[in-house]
C-alpha cells in the first residue's frame, strides 16, 4: 500500500468517534463458513432471491443469505472475480479471469446456458439497466466488453487509457476506475464512446467504485487509504475521506445513504451522506483480516464480506512472505448488519 495521504477537499467533513446511533449498532451478526481452498474475489447479492453470490477459486458458492445454507455451484469458473445480474433477461454473468470467459448462467436454477469469450483477464463485472447491457472490464486488455444479454453477443469492445478495475452506471455513462492511471472514465452507454477523464485528487489506485445517483456522486476507495467523492456531472473532487488500510471494494446504501469500504486490514469503514456535499466519518467496524471486497444487500441492509483464517506470522528473526496464506478449509463470509 502506498503513504496514507491526510489532505482534504475544501467542505463539510464530520469526524464521529462512535456517537452516531447508525454507526453504533453495525458488528458482525455472523459468520457462513465454506468447507473449502482457494482465493476469492467479488460477492454480490440477487436482486430477484435470497442468495447470495460468492467467488471462489474455480466456482462460484451460492448461499442463503439468511442462512448461509448452501445452493448451488457455478461450476469452471477458474481465476473467478465477478458476478453481475440482469433480472429482466432473469440470467446472470461470472467473469473467469484466467478463462478470459463470462460464464452465463439462468438466475432461477442457477443452470449455465454457455460462455462468451471477452477480453484478457475480464475482472469486474456489471449490468446497466438503463442500456440494458452487461459491462466487463477486461484487466490485462485495458478495456470494456459489452455483451448483449438478449443475445450473449459482444457488441462492442471499448479501448480504455489503463486497468479498468471497477465499473458502475447512472441513467447513459458508465464510470470506471483506472486504477494505474488514477482516474476515472466516463464512457456514453449509448453510444460507447470515451466522454471523460478525470483525475482522482489525492487518491491512489483506485480499487472499489460505489454511486448515488440521486446526488450524483462517486465514491473511489483507493489503496493510499482515502476515499475520493467526486461529482458525477463535471468530474470535481468534493471530498477526500479517511478509510483503512487495503481496500479492494466500497458499496453504497441508498436507503440509509450509508458508504462502506472494506478494508483487508481488518475494518469496515462507514460514512454518512448527509447531503451531496456533506459526509460524517464514523467508527469503523472491526472484521477480519482479508475482509476486502463487499455487498451490500438493500433490502436487508446487511453487508456481506468474505474471508477465510489466515496461516500465523512468522516468528521474530524469520522472513515474512510477501502475502501470507489462508488455512485450507477456512473460507468463510461475514454478515455484518446492525
Amino acid at each position: 500500500m502506498k503513504t496514507f495521504i491526510t489532505s482534504l477537499a475544501v467542505g463539510t467533513v464530520l469526524l464521529v468517534a462512535g456517537s452516531s446511533a447508525s454507526a453504533q449498532g453495525y458488528h458482525v451478526l455472523n459468520t457462513f463458513h465454506i468447507p473449502s481452498s482457494g482465493g476469492w474475489d467479488y460477492i454480490a447479492v440477487s436482486p430477484t432471491t435470497d442468495n447470495i453470490y460468492v467467488s471462489h477459486a474455480t466456482q462460484v458458492n451460492i448461499l442463503n443469505k439468511n442462512t448461509g445454507d448452501s445452493v448451488g455451484v457455478i461450476p469452471n469458473t477458474t481465476g473467478v472475480h465477478g458476478i453481475a445480474f440482469a433480472p429482466e433477461f432473469l440470467k446472470g454473468f461470472v467473469s473467469n479471469g484466467k478463462l478470459n470467459t463470462v460464464t452465463i448462467f439462468e438466475m432461477n436454477i442457477n443452470a449455465v446456458e454457455g460462455q462468451v469469450n471477452v477480453g484478457e483477464n475480464p475482472d469486474a463485472i456489471m449490468y446497466d439497466q438503463y442500456s440494458k447491457k452487461v459491462w466487463v472490464c477486461n484487466g490485462h486488455d485495458k478495456s470494456l466488453s459489452v455483451i448483449d444479454p438478449a443475445n450473449n453477443n459482444i457488441v462492442k469492445t471499448i479501448e480504455l487509457d489503463g486497468k479498468p478495475e471497477t465499473a458502475v452506471a447512472d441513467a447513459g455513462h458508465i464510470y470506471i476506475n483506472i486504477e494505474d492511471k488514477n482516474e476515472i472514465q466516463v464512457v456514453n452507454s449509448t453510444t460507447y464512446v470515451v466522454e471523460h477523464s478525470w483525475k482522482i485528487g489525492a487518491g491512489k489506485s483506485p480499487s472499489g467504485l460505489a454511486i448515488d445517483v440521486a446526488t450524483k456522486r462517486l465514491f473511489a476507495g483507493c489503496d493510499n487509504k482515502l476515499l475520493i467523492v467526486m461529482n458525477a456531472e463535471n468530474g470535481k473532487v468534493v471530498k477526500e475521506l479517511p478509510i483503512g488500510e487495503g481496500c479492494d471494494g466500497v458499496a453504497f446504501d441508498a436507503g440509509k445513504k450509508l458508504i462502506f469500504s472494506s478494508n483487508g486490514e481488518g475494518t469496515l469503514s462507514m460514512i454518512k451522506e448527509v447531503s451531496a456535499n456533506k459526509y460524517e466519518v464514523m467508527k469503523p467496524v472491526p472484521t477480519k483480516k482479508g475482509a476486502r471486497t463487499i455487498a451490500v444487500d438493500e433490502k436487508t441492509h446487511k453487508v456481506y464480506l468474505p474471508t477465510a483464517d489466515f496461516v500465523p506470522a512468522p516468528a521474530v528473526g524469520q522472513e515474512a512472505p510477501k502475502r501470507r496464506g489462508t488455512v485450507p478449509g477456512t473460507f468463510q463470509v461475514l454478515v455484518v448488519g446492525e
